[in-house]
């Protein structure tokens, strides 16, 4: 059936939706590989992340940590072992701390008072290490507290372009809410990244194409984009997951949308197929995120299915800075 029938599409994109689709993409692969030469250089740049907290007031219909998930073993990592775990990874040689979490009013209550601490606390180890932070829909005084702290970058996915999934899959917010954060992100002057998951139930070519349209309407300076994977003890459970091919498809046409953005292959990606993974950066990709939460906290952040090894910070990234020089990439 042609999903172009079901509802109005403009005109651009119905050219991506073509592309997408199309039976040769190589062309669109080679194009968006040119512009990340030009534009970025062989380099590719390590970020850790730290998953500070798995508790959250949102109840997401895809994701395992929701907060209908009564199975959940929660925890919060205090703000010395947020540190200390920070000041690991930058020792390893990280440039980048991502610390992200559930939305928990806990650390994003009053004005943002406790992460706000911990930002300075990184910053303090080492001023000239950025730190992004992944927390969520947060009121602007608290991006703007933060930011004021030291935070440098910030990441809030909208997930779907599409307003009515949006709100099916999101029973917590609207498309227009997340709009607004992140217009406030931006304006604040962060970094801004914002991000979809192919292959949602409900979404289609379409969905992609108007996701893609989207990050270059919100000016993203980061844009994560990943399959959607199902987790069998969500409202989604024994949907089909999303496409490894549709993923690289979307990377790499963001590629030609935002040419100077960051774009990350996402851990999603890289579970659902390693190689898959390393391809994706012959697709217009130029950063790779690797967890460094610790062993006693990892499992439990279980947004989806995963096959998690032990962390070693030093030997992880060194795994992937070998990876990386395998493929004629510099690790940074």
């Amino acid at each position: 059936m042609d999903c172009m029938t079901k509802r109005e599409v403009t005109e651009k994109e119905r050219e991506i939706w073509e592309a997408l689709t199309g039976d040769d993409f190589s062309p669109i692969y080679e194009e968006a590989d040119r512009i990340r030469q030009r534009e970025k250089g062989d380099e590719v740049f390590i970020r850790a992340i730290i998953e500070f907290s798995n508790c959250c007031r949102r109840r997401c219909r895809y994701c395992g940590i929701n907060a209908d998930q009564r199975q959940v073993r929660r925890y919060r990592m205090s703000s010395g072992e947020i540190l200390e775990t920070a000041k690991q990874a930058i020792d390893a040689g990280y440039r980048t701390i991502v610390l992200q979490s559930g939305e928990d009013e806990r650390f994003t209550g009053n004005g943002g008072e406790e992460l706000a601490k911990t930002v300075r606390s990184i910053k303090e180890y080492d001023e000239d290490v950025a730190v992004t932070l992944s927390c969520g829909e947060l009121p602007y005084d608290t991006y703007r507290n933060l930011r004021e702290a030291g935070a440098d970058r910030y990441l809030l996915r909208h997930e779907t372009a599409d307003a009515e999934l949006y709100e099916k899959l999101h029973p917590c917010g609207t498309l227009e809410e997340r709009l607004r954060c992140l217009r406030d992100i931006k304006a604040l002057g962060y970094e801004t990244g914002s991000g979809f998951m192919t292959g949602l139930p409900g979404a289609d070519a379409v969905t992609t194409a108007k996701d893609l349209l989207l990050l270059k309407e919100l000016e993203c300076d980061m844009a994560g984009i990943g399959p959607f994977i199902a987790h069998p003890d969500t409202e989604l459970a024994g949907a089909e997951n999303g496409s490894a091919e549709m993923t690289k498809r979307a990377v790499a046409f963001a590629r030609l949308l935002l040419p100077e953005a960051n774009l990350p292959v996402t851990t999603a990606l890289g579970v659902l197929s390693p190689r898959e993974r390393e391809k994706a950066f012959s697709c217009g990709a130029n950063v790779i995120m690797k967890k460094v939460t610790p062993d006693r906290y990892k499992k439990d952040y279980d947004i989806y299915p995963a096959d998690l090894q032990r962390t070693d910070i030093k030997r992880d990234r060194r795994k992937i800075e070998e990876m990386l020089e395998e493929i004629g990439r510099i690790p940074v």
